[in-house]
């Protein structure tokens, strides 16, 4: 008999929409009147949140790490999260970065709600806790679960702002699939490096670099509280020639500034030696963050930050592709 404990944090996967269409939040989450009928399961619901992902802060993040750590010592085999699908990836990320990866945590979500025709939640729920209990799931991170695919937190990603077929690993693929006779893997995420978080910090910011940009959207995080700031640069990681001077100011300032491509797919690497190319951020300062998006980046420098790492230390831990 296998253990499930799904946390249940609000979201599309836990809403009702009215006779317009309109999508907003139930006081009780139709998910706990759903039955999992499977002789091999025993599952209990818990509802710790109820919020839209657009009002999930890190702090909540952190509130469902140590609920997960606490489970732990609970003789609970595996762990279901159902979240709204905005900013799923973010805490996904999170918490694969803070948790040990034995026991499986599977998050889930909806891109229909429970009154919807084809409301995909359910399903989608049932997929997450046999994937949790499968065997097979275990010492693989944390685990994305939807439209009967399996993803890695790390590299998966929303692509589409409606269809349930949303969730997608540009590059590299689902790691599994959930069938009809059970849970296949045939994939292997490298193992990360497990980061102990006892408080959050706060004040890193993303920022996304376009044509044109101007200085001024840097220079004026250059201020005592910025613990970081993270870009999604052009191309491979290139800036234009007007941003320069800002970045340099701010690593001279000693906030840490990191470097990702805003392109869909491949990684951000230093190519280009020219004013703003990626050679030449790199020599000023800059860390380059391989195969992440700026969302998960900027998770990733909120970590390190709040693990205490500073100097080398913490640009090795942000350029480490493989955690």
């Amino acid at each position: 008999m296998k253990k499930i404990l799904a946390l249940h944090t609000g979201g599309t996967i836990s809403m009702s929409a009215n006779e317009l269409g309109e999508v907003s939040t139930n006081e009780e989450n139709p998910l706990l009147d759903s039955r999992f009928i499977d002789d091999n399961i025993e599952l209990t619901n818990e509802t710790i949140l109820n919020k839209p992902s657009e009002h999930i802060t890190p702090d909540d993040m952190f509130k469902m790490q140590k609920r997960v750590k606490k489970a732990e010592g609970q003789g609970y085999d595996g762990i279901v999260i159902t979240h709204g699908t905005d900013t799923l990836e973010e805490t996904a990320y999170f918490l694969d970065l803070t948790l040990p990866n034995h026991l499986p945590v599977v998050l889930t979500g909806a891109m229909r709600s429970s009154n919807e025709i084809g409301s995909d939640g359910v399903y989608n729920f049932q997929s997450a806790i046999l994937t949790a209990a499968a065997d097979e799931s275990v010492d693989k991170g944390v685990l994305v679960v939807m439209n009967d695919e399996i993803h890695t937190a790390r590299y998966v990603t929303k692509t589409h702002t409606t269809n349930v077929d949303t969730f997608r690993t540009p590059t590299f693929g689902p790691i599994g699939l959930v069938g009809k006779r059970g849970i296949h893997y045939f994939q292997e995420l490298i193992q990360q490096a497990v980061v102990q978080v006892d408080e959050l910090k706060h004040n890193v910011y993303l920022l996304k670099a376009y044509a044109g940009m101007p200085a001024s959207l840097l220079s004026c995080l250059d201020k005592k509280e910025t613990n970081g700031i993270v870009i999604e640069g052009l191309g491979a990681g290139n800036m234009p020639l007007e941003t320069v001077g800002a970045i340099q100011q701010l690593l001279a300032d000693e906030i840490p500034v990191v470097m990702v491509s805003r392109c869909y797919n491949g990684v951000a690497e230093p190519i280009y030696d020219y004013p703003g190319g990626g050679i030449a951020l790199e020599r000023m300062g800059v860390t380059f963050c391989q195969g992440l998006n700026g969302p998960k980046a900027r998770i990733k420098l909120l970590v390190g930050i709040s693990a205490g790492f500073t100097g080398e230390n913490l640009r090795n831990y942000i350029s480490n592709a493989v955690s």
